[in-house]
């Protein structure tokens, strides 16, 4: 009996040392270390290429932004350039140039007037 007796009483601190312990959970992670790592990797490739495409954008419209106002300052210029035309031609009359002559004092001789040909 002294036997049976000594088994019950290791039994008895074996189940209590069990219970008397905390028992550790032990928490299992919903993702691997690696799965976090490549998660981690698409994440920054993401972003930077969400980077690199704003950046791009805003580059092409600052362009676009030079070759709008190119094209002003052409059609100003292409304005300007058709009124001096207008002008030249205005002031270029056979009758405002012979004006002219008349006040600076030329007469005209139809004896010296040479027909010149292309």
């Amino acid at each position: 009996m002294s036997n049976l007796a000594r088994r019950y009483q290791e039994q008895q601190q074996v189940t209590e040392t069990i219970q008397g312990k905390p028992k550790v959970k032990i928490k299992k992670s919903w993702l691997t270390p690696g799965e976090k790592v490549l998660g981690i990797a698409f994440a920054g490739m993401v972003c930077f290429g969400a980077t690199h495409i704003i950046s791009n954008q805003a580059q092409i419209w600052k362009v676009n932004k030079g070759i709008q106002e190119t094209e002003s300052s052409i059609e100003k210029q292409k304005k300007v350039n058709n009124d001096l035309k207008v002008q030249v031609s205005e002031l270029s009359t056979y009758e405002r140039i012979y004006e002219k002559a008349k006040e600076m004092g030329l007469v005209l001789n139809e004896n010296n007037v040479k027909v010149v040909q292309k």
